[in-house]
């Protein structure tokens, strides 16, 4: 049984109020931006689900999903080649910032207000070497949070930050926003299932990018003129 106390820890830990900086990354949506790759809500909602089905956000469900199944079973070891993978997977620097930098935040936040046991095992990590997918996964597990309700929720706020961070960028009210939000509940939902279902095992062999062009976009931000996202 679904206990209310996990929803309520999951709003507060993927919250846009919880600070872990998510609102000062944009995934290399500004590049996109600026190249007019995308300049509105049909073209967001296009951009957001090809990076869904097919680019980074699809292997963090694979890490986040594979580090709940880990620290379910207290297994240490593999909770720290998990974030060694994840550590290594990103096409760019600025991606790799963008997942240790909350996910250094999200562990020294938690900690003190959600402490658990999945802390001991990651203690070992610097804050540079904790992807964000990974520590929620470990975090959840440690509150005997079910992992697709965990993917659901994690996966439900990457996709509310770029379209907050698509706001700031493109002429994009705030129907339109909860439209594109709306239009992406088919995809979150069909890979949280998915990642949810292929917790064991070795990720490797379900990791990949087919977003060729969303991983340009993060490694031509890094020398964009004029930014107003750090990623």
């Amino acid at each position: 049984m679904i206990e209310p106390r996990m929803f309520y820890q999951l709003a507060s830990w993927l919250s846009p109020g919880f600070p872990v900086g998510a609102y000062s990354h944009s995934n290399g949506l500004e590049w996109a931006v600026q190249q007019q790759l995308v300049s509105s809500r049909p073209t967001l909602t296009a951009w957001l689900e090809k990076l869904v089905a097919n680019g980074g956000t699809r292997s963090d469900a694979v890490l986040l999903a594979h580090s709940h199944s880990a620290a379910c079973a207290c297994d240490q070891n593999r909770l720290l080649q998990l974030a060694e993978l994840g550590s290594a997977l990103h096409p760019s620097r600025e991606r790799q910032l963008e997942s240790v930098a909350q996910g250094a935040a999200f562990r020294r936040v938690a900690s003190v207000a959600a402490p658990c046991s999945a802390f001991a095992m990651l203690e070992i990590l610097q804050d540079d070497e904790i992807p964000y997918p990974v520590v929620v996964g470990a975090v959840a597990a440690g509150h005997g949070i079910p992992v697709f309700m965990t993917l659901t929720a994690f996966l439900h706020a990457v996709v509310s930050n770029l379209v907050s961070a698509a706001q700031r960028l493109i002429s994009l009210g705030q129907t339109d926003a909860q439209l594109v939000i709306a239009q992406l509940s088919n995809p979150v939902i069909t890979l949280a299932e998915w990642a949810a279902s292929n917790c064991e095992g070795d990720p490797f062999h379900l990791i990949g990018s087919g977003t060729l062009m969303a991983d340009l976009a993060s490694l031509a931000h890094e020398t964009q003129h004029t930014r107003l996202f750090r990623t």
